[in-house]
Protein backbone atom coordinates (compact mmCIF):
# COMPACT_ATOMS: atom_id res chain seq x y z
CA UNK A 1 0.00 0.00 0.00
CA UNK A 2 1.02 3.41 -1.35
CA UNK A 3 2.01 5.69 1.73
CA UNK A 4 -0.28 9.18 1.54
CA UNK A 5 2.40 12.21 2.29
CA UNK A 6 0.27 14.97 3.68
CA UNK A 7 1.33 18.62 3.34
CA UNK A 8 1.21 21.26 5.88
CA UNK A 9 1.37 24.63 5.75
CA UNK A 10 1.28 28.01 8.26
CA UNK A 11 -2.42 28.04 8.64
CA UNK A 12 -2.09 24.38 10.15
CA UNK A 13 0.11 25.18 12.21
CA UNK A 14 -1.67 28.43 13.77
CA UNK A 15 -3.25 25.56 15.79
CA UNK A 16 -0.13 24.98 17.57
CA UNK A 17 0.04 25.72 21.65
CA UNK A 18 1.14 29.17 22.37
CA UNK A 19 2.25 30.36 19.21
CA UNK A 20 2.38 33.83 18.03
CA UNK A 21 1.45 35.16 14.22
CA UNK A 22 1.45 37.51 11.58
CA UNK A 23 -1.07 37.29 9.09
CA UNK A 24 -0.65 33.97 6.96
CA UNK A 25 3.29 35.01 6.53
CA UNK A 26 4.98 34.42 9.89
CA UNK A 27 4.28 32.14 12.90
CA UNK A 28 6.58 31.83 16.53
CA UNK A 29 6.42 29.47 19.38
CA UNK A 30 8.80 28.86 22.49
CA UNK A 31 6.73 25.78 22.93
CA UNK A 32 7.53 23.65 19.73
CA UNK A 33 7.36 20.34 22.21
CA UNK A 34 3.49 20.89 22.72
CA UNK A 35 3.21 20.81 18.68
CA UNK A 36 1.30 17.98 17.41
CA UNK A 37 3.90 15.07 16.64
CA UNK A 38 2.83 14.01 12.84
CA UNK A 39 2.36 9.87 12.57
CA UNK A 40 2.97 10.02 9.05
CA UNK A 41 5.43 11.80 6.26
CA UNK A 42 4.45 15.46 6.11
CA UNK A 43 5.23 17.43 3.34
CA UNK A 44 6.42 21.27 4.26
CA UNK A 45 5.10 23.62 2.66
CA UNK A 46 6.72 27.23 4.62
CA UNK A 47 10.31 27.89 5.44
CA UNK A 48 11.43 26.58 9.39
CA UNK A 49 13.67 28.05 11.42
CA UNK A 50 14.43 26.51 14.95
CA UNK A 51 16.90 26.78 17.92
CA UNK A 52 17.36 23.26 19.81
CA UNK A 53 17.62 24.41 23.64
CA UNK A 54 17.34 21.37 25.37
CA UNK A 55 16.99 17.62 24.83
CA UNK A 56 17.68 15.94 20.97
CA UNK A 57 15.01 15.42 18.21
CA UNK A 58 15.83 12.76 15.94
CA UNK A 59 13.86 12.59 12.47
CA UNK A 60 14.03 11.69 8.69
CA UNK A 61 14.35 14.64 6.28
CA UNK A 62 13.65 12.93 3.22
CA UNK A 63 15.46 9.80 3.08
CA UNK A 64 17.96 12.07 5.25
CA UNK A 65 18.73 11.20 8.78
CA UNK A 66 18.54 13.54 10.75
CA UNK A 67 19.82 14.35 14.81
CA UNK A 68 19.75 17.92 16.63
CA UNK A 69 21.18 18.55 19.98
CA UNK A 70 21.02 21.67 22.06
CA UNK A 71 22.44 24.73 20.54
CA UNK A 72 22.17 23.33 16.87
CA UNK A 73 19.67 25.15 14.70
CA UNK A 74 17.79 23.67 12.06
CA UNK A 75 16.63 25.24 8.97
CA UNK A 76 14.01 23.10 6.75
CA UNK A 77 12.79 24.25 3.36
CA UNK A 78 9.77 24.05 1.33
CA UNK A 79 9.08 20.66 -0.25
CA UNK A 80 11.20 18.65 1.73
CA UNK A 81 9.20 15.50 3.45
CA UNK A 82 9.85 14.98 7.30
CA UNK A 83 8.99 11.78 8.64
CA UNK A 84 9.45 9.86 11.76
CA UNK A 85 9.87 12.66 14.21
CA UNK A 86 10.86 11.78 17.13
CA UNK A 87 11.48 14.82 20.35
CA UNK A 88 13.10 13.79 24.02
CA UNK A 89 11.00 14.06 26.54
CA UNK A 90 12.79 17.10 27.57
CA UNK A 91 13.14 18.74 24.56
CA UNK A 92 12.95 22.50 24.49
CA UNK A 93 13.37 24.71 21.70
CA UNK A 94 12.41 28.19 19.70
CA UNK A 95 10.66 27.96 16.32
CA UNK A 96 9.91 30.85 13.52
CA UNK A 97 7.99 29.18 10.73
CA UNK A 98 7.32 31.78 7.56
CA UNK A 99 5.32 31.79 4.41
CA UNK A 100 7.38 30.88 1.36
CA UNK A 101 6.25 33.95 -0.27
CA UNK A 102 6.76 36.17 3.15
CA UNK A 103 10.41 34.75 2.80
CA UNK A 104 11.48 35.16 -0.36
CA UNK A 105 9.63 38.56 -0.16
CA UNK A 106 11.96 39.61 2.54
CA UNK A 107 15.50 38.14 0.40
CA UNK A 108 14.28 38.14 -2.99
CA UNK A 109 17.06 41.14 -3.57
CA UNK A 110 19.80 40.15 -0.90
CA UNK A 111 21.59 37.20 -3.49
CA UNK A 112 24.60 36.11 -1.32
CA UNK A 113 21.92 35.80 1.76
CA UNK A 114 19.65 33.80 -1.16
CA UNK A 115 22.49 31.67 -2.14
CA UNK A 116 23.18 30.55 1.34
CA UNK A 117 19.96 29.57 2.10
CA UNK A 118 19.80 27.45 -1.08
CA UNK A 119 22.98 25.92 0.75
CA UNK A 120 21.18 25.15 3.63
CA UNK A 121 18.66 22.84 1.72
CA UNK A 122 21.04 20.20 1.79
CA UNK A 123 22.72 21.58 4.82
CA UNK A 124 19.72 21.66 7.40
CA UNK A 125 20.92 21.35 10.65
CA UNK A 126 24.27 24.08 11.98
CA UNK A 127 25.73 24.22 15.46
CA UNK A 128 26.02 27.52 16.44
CA UNK A 129 28.32 29.19 19.32
CA UNK A 130 27.12 30.31 22.42
CA UNK A 131 27.31 34.23 21.22
CA UNK A 132 25.10 33.17 18.07
CA UNK A 133 22.89 30.71 19.86
CA UNK A 134 22.13 34.11 22.13
CA UNK A 135 21.89 36.35 19.37
CA UNK A 136 18.84 34.31 17.47
CA UNK A 137 17.06 34.05 20.60
CA UNK A 138 17.22 38.09 20.97
CA UNK A 139 15.86 38.35 17.54
CA UNK A 140 13.18 35.80 18.06
CA UNK A 141 11.89 37.96 21.21
CA UNK A 142 11.73 41.24 19.48
CA UNK A 143 10.16 39.76 16.73
CA UNK A 144 7.65 38.06 18.99
CA UNK A 145 7.28 41.49 20.74
CA UNK A 146 6.80 43.63 17.66
CA UNK A 147 3.96 40.92 16.25
CA UNK A 148 1.97 41.61 19.56
CA UNK A 149 2.20 45.37 19.01
CA UNK A 150 -0.74 46.05 17.10
CA UNK A 151 -1.26 49.89 17.62
CA UNK A 152 2.06 50.52 15.57
CA UNK A 153 1.38 51.52 12.05
CA UNK A 154 4.95 50.23 10.79
CA UNK A 155 4.44 46.48 12.53
CA UNK A 156 4.93 44.93 9.43
CA UNK A 157 7.12 46.86 8.11
CA UNK A 158 9.50 47.19 11.55
CA UNK A 159 8.80 42.87 10.74
CA UNK A 160 10.58 42.36 7.55
CA UNK A 161 13.39 44.66 8.97
CA UNK A 162 14.16 42.83 11.40
CA UNK A 163 13.63 39.43 9.75
CA UNK A 164 15.85 40.60 7.08
CA UNK A 165 18.48 41.77 9.50
CA UNK A 166 17.91 38.30 11.21
CA UNK A 167 18.59 36.78 7.56
CA UNK A 168 22.11 38.19 7.12
CA UNK A 169 23.19 37.27 10.78
CA UNK A 170 22.02 33.38 9.59
CA UNK A 171 23.08 33.91 6.36
CA UNK A 172 26.44 34.31 8.09
CA UNK A 173 26.55 31.50 10.36
CA UNK A 174 25.69 29.37 7.05
CA UNK A 175 28.80 30.92 5.39
CA UNK A 176 30.93 30.05 8.47
CA UNK A 177 29.48 26.59 8.03
CA UNK A 178 30.09 26.31 4.41
CA UNK A 179 33.57 27.64 4.36
CA UNK A 180 34.44 24.61 7.23
CA UNK A 181 32.14 22.24 5.33
CA UNK A 182 32.96 19.45 2.35
CA UNK A 183 32.67 20.77 -0.57
CA UNK A 184 29.55 20.86 -2.61
CA UNK A 185 28.27 18.38 -5.00
CA UNK A 186 27.94 18.75 -8.50
CA UNK A 187 23.98 19.06 -8.49
CA UNK A 188 24.29 21.97 -5.41
CA UNK A 189 26.94 23.77 -7.73
CA UNK A 190 24.37 23.84 -10.38
CA UNK A 191 21.60 25.09 -8.55
CA UNK A 192 23.62 27.95 -7.19
CA UNK A 193 24.55 28.82 -9.92
CA UNK A 194 20.69 28.08 -11.77
CA UNK A 195 19.04 30.32 -9.21
CA UNK A 196 22.06 33.34 -9.39
CA UNK A 197 20.87 33.33 -13.32
CA UNK A 198 17.06 33.23 -12.88
CA UNK A 199 18.09 35.83 -9.94
CA UNK A 200 19.30 38.28 -12.83
CA UNK A 201 17.20 36.89 -15.94
CA UNK A 202 13.69 35.96 -14.83
CA UNK A 203 11.85 39.05 -16.20
CA UNK A 204 12.59 38.24 -19.91
CA UNK A 205 13.86 34.40 -19.70
CA UNK A 206 11.63 31.79 -18.32
CA UNK A 207 12.69 29.26 -20.74
CA UNK A 208 14.56 26.58 -18.90
CA UNK A 209 16.12 25.74 -22.17
CA UNK A 210 17.55 28.65 -22.30
CA UNK A 211 19.49 28.40 -18.46
CA UNK A 212 20.60 25.17 -19.83
CA UNK A 213 22.49 26.18 -22.46
CA UNK A 214 23.71 28.89 -20.60
CA UNK A 215 25.29 26.66 -18.39
CA UNK A 216 26.34 23.87 -21.11
CA UNK A 217 24.10 21.06 -20.15
CA UNK A 218 21.14 19.70 -21.59
CA UNK A 219 18.10 20.68 -20.21
CA UNK A 220 16.87 17.21 -18.65
CA UNK A 221 20.42 17.09 -16.62
CA UNK A 222 19.80 20.28 -15.19
CA UNK A 223 16.33 19.27 -14.03
CA UNK A 224 17.70 16.38 -12.59
CA UNK A 225 20.40 18.33 -10.89
CA UNK A 226 18.39 21.21 -9.66
CA UNK A 227 15.93 18.47 -8.26
CA UNK A 228 18.27 16.54 -6.57
CA UNK A 229 19.64 19.73 -4.60
CA UNK A 230 16.35 21.61 -3.86
CA UNK A 231 13.10 19.15 -3.97
CA UNK A 232 12.07 21.78 -6.38
CA UNK A 233 12.50 21.55 -10.27
CA UNK A 234 14.14 24.46 -12.47
CA UNK A 235 10.38 25.77 -13.96
CA UNK A 236 9.02 26.22 -9.69
CA UNK A 237 12.29 28.21 -9.05
CA UNK A 238 11.38 30.45 -11.83
CA UNK A 239 7.40 30.82 -11.01
CA UNK A 240 8.25 31.41 -7.76
CA UNK A 241 10.68 34.28 -8.86
CA UNK A 242 7.70 35.88 -11.23
CA UNK A 243 5.59 35.23 -8.68
CA UNK A 244 6.81 36.92 -6.37
CA UNK A 245 7.53 40.17 -8.26
CA UNK A 246 4.24 40.30 -9.30
CA UNK A 247 3.47 40.08 -6.30
CA UNK A 248 5.24 43.51 -5.45
CA UNK A 249 4.87 45.11 -8.21
CA UNK A 250 1.14 44.97 -7.77
CA UNK A 251 1.27 46.19 -4.03
CA UNK A 252 3.94 48.16 -4.10
CA UNK A 253 3.66 50.39 -6.89
CA UNK A 254 1.06 52.29 -9.05
CA UNK A 255 1.76 50.74 -12.71
CA UNK A 256 -1.30 49.31 -14.32
CA UNK A 257 -1.46 45.88 -14.87
CA UNK A 258 -0.66 46.88 -18.66
CA UNK A 259 2.45 48.59 -17.17
CA UNK A 260 3.49 45.53 -15.33
CA UNK A 261 3.06 43.12 -18.46
CA UNK A 262 5.15 45.01 -20.53
CA UNK A 263 7.77 44.86 -17.76
CA UNK A 264 7.59 41.39 -17.04
CA UNK A 265 7.88 40.52 -20.86
CA UNK A 266 4.87 38.74 -20.82
CA UNK A 267 2.94 38.54 -24.85
CA UNK A 268 -0.42 40.27 -23.11
CA UNK A 269 -2.51 41.04 -20.03
CA UNK A 270 -4.57 38.79 -20.72
CA UNK A 271 -1.44 35.84 -20.26
CA UNK A 272 -0.43 37.21 -17.33
CA UNK A 273 -3.73 37.20 -16.03
CA UNK A 274 -4.03 33.46 -16.63
CA UNK A 275 -0.46 32.96 -15.40
CA UNK A 276 -1.00 34.56 -12.01
CA UNK A 277 -4.48 33.15 -11.18
CA UNK A 278 -2.80 29.91 -11.76
CA UNK A 279 -0.25 30.57 -9.35
CA UNK A 280 -1.80 32.95 -6.80
CA UNK A 281 -5.24 31.76 -7.46
CA UNK A 282 -6.96 34.92 -8.14
CA UNK A 283 -6.19 37.43 -10.41
CA UNK A 284 -4.04 40.43 -10.22
CA UNK A 285 -7.02 42.81 -9.97
CA UNK A 286 -8.20 41.27 -7.37
CA UNK A 287 -4.91 40.74 -5.49
CA UNK A 288 -4.32 44.63 -5.76
CA UNK A 289 -7.64 45.25 -4.21
CA UNK A 290 -6.58 43.07 -0.45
Amino acid sequence: MKLEIKETDINKAKSWSESVYLDDDLLLTEHINKAPMPTEPRKMNFILIGLCMKGQIEYRLDTQEININPGDMLIVSDKHIVDKYKPSPDMEGLCMILSVNFFHEIIKNVRDVNSLFIFSRSHPVIGLTTKEQETFKEYFHVIKHKIGDQDNFFRKDLIRTLLLAMFYDVGNIIYRFKETDKPQTRAEAILTKYIKMVEANFRQERRVGWYAQQLCITPKYLSEMVKAASNKTPNEWIDNYVTMELRVLLKNSSKSIKAITEEMNFPNQSFLGKYFKEHVGMSPSKYRKL
